[in-house]
């Protein structure tokens, strides 16, 4: 019984120091290294160009290319800046180009661009301010 006591106690020990480490490195959970951040916004403005250039003829293509942005993005926790967030549609990852995938419309009462995607129906509304003119 003593044995079995002593054998017990060295196990939770050990487990201790054990989760002591994982709780240690668990900080930096999530975060990939900046080469690899920096790897990752260098693709998807590459995914972006080809996607602009292929809309014409593979509409299906560029939107592909649009979605492995965005995975990129969301995997290695990269931010897509405003100019990119407005080229798609978060529902469908359709480029959104004026007349051919979207409509765009300036509400003037509540001051926003609303851009509606003609794949999905989906509508995206962006608040813009007038600049003082001086």
């Amino acid at each position: 019984m003593i044995e079995k006591e002593k054998i017990e106690v060295k196990a939770r020990i050990k487990t201790r120091k054990y989760q002591i480490i994982i709780s240690e490195s668990m900080r930096d959970r999530g975060k990939k290294a900046e080469w690899q951040q920096q790897i990752a916004k260098e693709r998807i403005q590459i995914l972006f160009g080809l996607a602009d250039k292929e809309f014409k003829k593979h509409p299906e293509r560029a939107r592909r290319y649009v979605e492995l942005a965005r995975k990129i993005g969301l995997r290695y926790n990269v931010r897509l800046g405003k100019e990119l967030k407005r080229k798609f549609c978060e529902g469908c990852n359709s480029l959104l180009l004026p007349g051919k995938t979207s409509t765009v419309r300036l509400d003037s009462s509540s001051k926003t661009i609303i851009i509606k995607c003609l794949v999905c129906e989906k509508i995206n509304r962006q608040p813009y301010n007038k600049r003082a003119q001086n």
